[in-house]
């Protein structure tokens, strides 16, 4: 069932607090916001993208450093202060010219829930909410920041059969 959900997927959204972050805020004195980001996730995202599937980020919050990460992973659908997530993924959908049956969305809190229920493949971690959990299609084993997108990018590559030629370059 999971396979037949990621055979068509040509875009997927992610939330950064929780899934591609572990879900810490570090706050400084001046009230900059610092996240810690995981690098095998950013190198599983730039293969991913490298394989045809369009990349976007949709959160809720607003900080400069997820601002910076996007561009370092060449992710230019950037949405941030968003509180519904769905209508941000609609817009995101019509421009892009993809059916919802083709998206996913990466998610690890209710909020996320209007998304993740009306794409074709709902993903979240293990730390989220039992009624997350409930309504995705795929859990990851790993923790958000952590692994779990890179995770969830590799599982999309072998299942889409784009995982050997993305890894061909550094096994020759």
């Amino acid at each position: 069932m999971v396979a037949e959900r990621i055979h068509p997927l040509r875009l997927i959204a992610f939330d950064v607090d929780g899934i591609m972050t572990d879900g810490g805020l570090f706050l400084s004195d001046s009230g900059e916001e610092i996240k810690r980001f995981n690098s095998l996730d950013g190198h599983g995202l730039k293969m991913l993208k490298a394989s045809g599937v369009e990349l976007a980020i949709i959160t809720g919050r607003t900080s400069r450093c997820v601002e910076l990460r996007a561009k370092n992973l060449g992710i230019s659908h950037l949405y941030q202060g968003v509180e519904k997530k769905w209508e941000a993924m609609q817009e995101l959908l019509g421009q892009l010219g993809i059916p919802p049956d083709a998206a996913a969305f990466m998610g690890d809190d209710v909020v996320d829930l209007p998304a993740m229920r009306r794409v074709g493949f709902a993903i979240t971690v293990p730390a989220a909410p039992a009624v997350v959990r409930d309504h995705a299609h795929y859990t990851t084993r790993l923790a958000g920041g952590n692994g779990a997108v890179r995770e969830v990018c590799e599982l999309i590559m072998s299942t889409q059969g784009t995982l050997s030629r993305q890894l061909a370059p550094y096994l020759a």
